[in-house]
Formats: C-alpha cells, structure tokens, sequence
C-alpha cells in the first residue's frame, strides 16, 4: 500500500510535476506553478484527469469556459477536452491530480514547466 498525506507532500515539493505513484489504470501527480505560470494549453486524447487544489489560486480553463480556483477545489476534465490552469496569485498554484490511464513515465520528475516541455518534445 502507498500512504500520502497528499497535501503536505505537494506543499512540500517546488517541482513543476512530479509523479508520485502509477499503478495500472491511473497515477498521482503533483504540481506547483510559480505565480504567473501556467501548466499550457493541452489535450489527453486517451486520459481523464481530475485536479485537486492545495493552495494558492488561480484559473481553470477548460473546454472554453473559465473559473476561479483556490485550495479545496476540483476539477474533472475528461479525455479529448482542451485545458490549461494558470497561476494567477502571488502564491504558487500547488495541486495533485490523477490521470486515467497514466499520463507519465513512472517516477517522473520535472522540475521546471521549461523541463517538463523539452522533455515532451522528445518523447
């Protein structure tokens, strides 16, 4: 069994996106956005994901329509619809998210957003 106290693991963790565990059918990832970034304009043809916010604030932009989001909050973005989230606070923008299936090689690690590009690019 794999036991996280999932918000002060992702507190504690300044990585663009790291994963945390992969099994089978999903994974856990976290992910801190400095203030002003963005996690980018993307789709998961394949993969479902649901963002859980640990704090700070920022945008959800999913599928052409924009809220607010702070810590406590969630969001489902289900396979094939495009999204962002940008960081709009001072704060980073800390969250954990799962994927459906796995969206990463296990134990990635990205420390920056530039990182995590380059890296896509090369896969």
């Amino acid at each position: 069994m794999q036991h996280f106290t999932i918000a002060t693991v992702a507190e504690e963790s300044a990585d663009f996106r790291r994963v945390l565990w992969t099994g089978q059918h999903s994974q856990l990832v976290i992910m801190t956005i400095p203030p002003g970034g963005e996690i980018g304009d993307e789709v998961h043809e394949e993969n479902d994901q649901i963002l859980t916010f640990v704090s700070g604030t920022g945008e959800a932009r999913v599928d052409g329509e924009v809220r607010e989001v702070a810590q406590g909050d969630l969001v489902a973005v289900p396979a094939g619809t495009r999204h962002n989230f940008v960081n709009t606070g001072v704060n980073p923008l800390i969250l954990y998210t799962v994927y459906g299936p796995p969206e990463h090689s296990d134990g990635t690690v990205h420390h920056t957003k530039k990182e995590a590009d380059l890296a896509e690019e090369h896969s």
